[in-house]
């Protein structure tokens, strides 16, 4: 069978180093693909930038004429601009294996304010929350005034995973507000913002893969949003991550089913919405009960690097199985190793950087995997091309051996003004 998988990041890295191990997978295409894509599959570039409405038709076609068998979309923003319900609308391409919402299952990240509407119709629970946009700002400074602090600001759409901002003060959170509603901080993706309360607790990841009707509970992950070390400035898309959490026990995840997982997939259906792909639901552990921070509606990156590693079955088994409803009939394997990365970044990322400096030692043998985030070729030379540019992912029989395969590979590879933290999985040690 022929595969494409859409998107650029550490996370299709993954999922192509995981699916070229299928003995059901013939050739492999990643569009566009980095560096590290092309050592496994043949890049090819349908779209320039975010994969948007415009470039459906040249995707659609492409699978056609590769006669692809298997769509697997890495990122959210072709899934919220509505590639599924494409692929859906054309009869040469409705029968082709696709995960991925449709655009309706996709605002679940699509919107913040649609994903507290859903969590409190479904009674799922969550912070209490309130939306405003531009004309509703001095409401919205007066809510701000009743609220004990912290106070979690939120960009209502997509936001690259930075549209998150956690304010100290009361005017912090107003100056705040004023920013993303009438200076447009965040673009059309802070058109609206939801004002929500503070969840003090520790924090986590959990991944589903449905079919809508089935699911299957894919391992937890922990990543680490800030850029500095022990959590410390602006948010990133994420500088490492590890899994299994130790605090995630039987018990709260016992929890995580019955009141989050289970009504989230009924009521998608309750709603009429054929889901069929993963749900990555951010959680908050306080005091041993979960509530949801957020809904993504994809594999998330960098927590995909540590979770696709300890899938020990074919994944493209469990991916058909999902398009086809079947994936109760499915067999999930997870193995019982411990796996970490390191997010590997640019100087001066989240905000500006250069792209272009020419990476060194990625031929060097190392225990660890190293999936390609931000890279370009040119010739024979690896260049940055993004923020973030690796994750060094290792795995080991405890966190230690894990962490230490990390850093290893990390101290491998160089780069004019690279950065990493190094105090990756270092809060769980104690736990």
């Amino acid at each position: 069978m022929n595969i494409l998988i859409l998107g650029s990041g550490g996370r299709e890295h993954a999922l192509a180093w995981k699916i070229r191990q299928s003995t059901q997978c013939d050739t492999l295409y990643v569009s566009p693909g980095n560096a590290g894509t092309a050592t496994l599959a043949t890049n090819v570039t349908l779209f320039e930038g975010d994969l948007n409405p415009a470039a459906f038709e040249q995707v659609g076609d492409f699978v056609v004429d590769k006669k692809i068998g298997l769509v697997v979309a890495g990122p959210e923003a072709p899934l919220v601009a509505g590639i599924r319900d494409y692929f859906d609308s054309r009869s040469d391409l409705r029968s082709i294996a696709f995960i991925g919402p449709s655009q309706a299952g996709a605002m679940l990240e699509g919107s913040k304010d649609y994903a507290k509407a859903f969590m409190q119709k479904y009674h799922i629970p969550t912070a209490q929350s309130k939306t405003f946009n531009k004309a509703q700002l001095q409401e919205g400074i007066r809510y701000i005034d009743t609220l004990p602090l912290p106070i979690v600001l939120k960009a209502d759409g997509l936001a690259a995973g930075k549209g998150v901002i956690i304010s100290e003060t009361h005017q912090e959170a107003r100056e705040t507000l004023e920013s993303m509603l009438v200076g447009e901080k965040f673009g059309k993706a802070s058109e609206k913002v939801v004002i929500e309360d503070y969840l003090k607790g520790i924090e986590l990841s959990v991944f589903v893969l449905t079919d809508g009707l089935h699911y299957k509970l894919l391992p937890e992950a922990k990543d680490y949003k800030r850029i500095g070390e022990k959590d410390t400035g602006p948010n990133t898309g994420g500088m490492g991550a590890v899994t299994p959490v130790p605090f995630a026990s039987q018990a709260f995840m016992q929890k995580v089913k019955d009141t989050i997982i289970e009504p989230t997939i009924a009521g998608l259906s309750r709603e009429g919405i054929d889901y069929r792909g993963f749900i990555f639901i951010g959680l908050m552990n306080v005091k041993g009960d979960p509530y949801v921070i957020e809904y993504n509606v994809r594999l998330g990156d960098p927590e995909a690097e540590v979770i696709i590693p300890r899938i020990e079955n074919d994944l493209v088994s469990l991916l058909l199985a999902t398009a086809q409803q079947q994936l109760d009939q499915a067999p999930l394997a997870i193995s019982s190793k411990t796996a970490t990365t390191v997010v590997m970044v640019s100087e001066g990322y989240p905000d500006h950087y250069e792209k272009g400096k020419i990476i060194e030692g990625l031929d060097q043998k190392s225990q660890a995997l190293v999936f390609h985030a931000g890279t370009r070729s040119d010739t024979d030379t690896v260049l940055t091309n993004g923020g973030r540019v690796l994750a060094v992912t290792g795995m080991g029989d405890s966190l230690e051996e894990a962490l230490q395969k990390s850093y290893e590979g990390v101290s491998r590879i160089h780069w004019e003004g690279l950065y990493f933290r190094r105090d990756i999985g270092k809060d769980l040690q104690a736990l």
